[in-house]
């Protein structure tokens, strides 16, 4: 999505959704992770153009609202090399990164990243809601606030846009599932948001780092956590809003 675009459609925000009071409380409404790798300077970039404030502004936008927003990125396999480097000059200037010290960053690794992700926000901040998203993906951050809003009543919410589809059984095929047995004899994933953009309240994200080191990852992040919802007493909320992907794009969020 080009700049002009994003700001016509309102993924840049012009008020913050419908908190018109200054957050005086500790906890955050939101943790908001982008996860992001090596190399995406250019979607960053954009994203920091468009939806994420930058500078005075995003600690503002958590001062006074409640809002924290940070691209979330692992450790190079060679520890300090020139693309650790990249990254480290990159928050010296943005301040808009929180770095997975016990993450090596590969793309098939990221339903363990999303992981890391979860467990370490919850350490790091204390929120109602944790909500990560794609770094190509652009979020209308008042509009997701309204929607937020409307499920604090929900003190185990695993919001998105919910899907289902097929399990990939060759291992030729781009979507492989290593575990494809696991599903029945149907081969068809049960319920989970769409990996674009989810949220999960305050209660579901802590299970995450509790239980971090025994919980199972497939091979894709968005089955992940839906696999580690599943057996809990969750309430799945189908926002149509969040569906952002393609033709189908929601009201709260656009992929580029």
């Amino acid at each position: 999505m080009e700049l002009a675009a994003a700001q016509t459609q309102g993924f840049v925000p012009m008020r913050l959704m419908n908190l018109n009071t200054t957050v005086t409380s500790q906890r955050l409404v939101a943790l908001i992770g982008i996860l992001t790798e090596f190399g995406h300077q250019s979607r960053r970039d954009t994203i920091r153009k468009t939806w994420v404030p930058t500078g005075a502004a995003l600690q503002k936008l958590q001062v006074d609202k409640g809002i924290a927003i940070r691209f979330v990125v692992g450790r190079s396999a060679n520890r300090g090399d020139s693309s650790d480097k990249m990254i480290m000059n990159e928050n010296r200037t943005a301040k808009d990164f929180l770095v997975l010290d016990d993450h090596v960053e590969a793309s098939e690794e990221l339903p363990k990243k999303t992981k890391i992700f979860f467990k370490t926000a919850v350490e790091t901040w204390d929120a109602d809601f944790y909500i990560k998203v794609n770094d190509d993906v652009f979020i209308n951050i008042d509009k997701l606030g309204a929607m937020l809003a409307s499920h604090w009543d929900k003190p185990r919410a695993y919001i998105g846009c919910m899907k289902s589809g097929e399990v990939f059984t060759e291992s030729t095929q781009k979507w492989y599932e290593p575990d494809w047995w696991k599903f029945g004899d149907k081969k068809s994933y049960f319920r989970h948001a769409s990996g674009e953009v989810y949220v999960l309240s305050r209660a579901l994200a802590r299970f995450i780092s509790v239980n971090s080191a025994i919980l199972k990852v497939y091979a894709h992040e968005d089955v992940s956590t839906g696999a580690w919802m599943l057996g809990l007493n969750v309430e799945h909320v189908d926002e149509r809003g969040m569906c952002c992907a393609g033709s189908t794009r929601g009201v709260i969020c656009a992929t580029r």
